[in-house]
């Protein structure tokens, strides 16, 4: 299982982006999904999680600026992040929580992390 971040960048203070994390790989099922960040010198920590059936759980830092999402078709998470501040900067690294098969057959369950992809904002 491979996840796959992309949408980072460089915006201002106020801006907006949105994050998207492809899974790819021998899927049987994908149960839940999460962002997460982490910030040089400190422990990675919670932004945002959806299950399977689109039940959502923010961070309380996210405070109705963030909107995670999912397209199960797609195997793919999305965080749409509004009203970025400069505190948001950090790496956001997105997980997935899966059933999957290996190349013999066997099923595995297993929690998997995108790259990373770096958020920057600019006051």
């Amino acid at each position: 299982v491979q996840l796959q971040a992309s949408g980072g960048g460089l915006v201002q203070d106020g801006g907006s982006l949105r994050l998207s994390c492809a899974v790819t790989g021998r899927i049987l099922r994908i149960n839940d999904m999460g962002w997460y960040r982490q910030v040089p010198g400190k422990q990675r920590e919670l932004v945002a999680t959806i299950t399977n059936d689109g039940s959502t759980n923010y961070a309380d830092f996210v405070r109705g600026r963030f909107t995670i999402s999912r397209d199960n078709a797609k195997n793919t998470v999305y965080l749409q992040m509004n009203g970025l501040e400069p505190e948001d900067t950090a790496v956001y690294y997105c997980n997935a929580d899966s059933l999957s098969t290996l190349p013999a057959g066997e099923i595995v369950a297993g929690r998997d992390w995108g790259q990373g992809t770096l958020v920057t904002v600019s006051s």
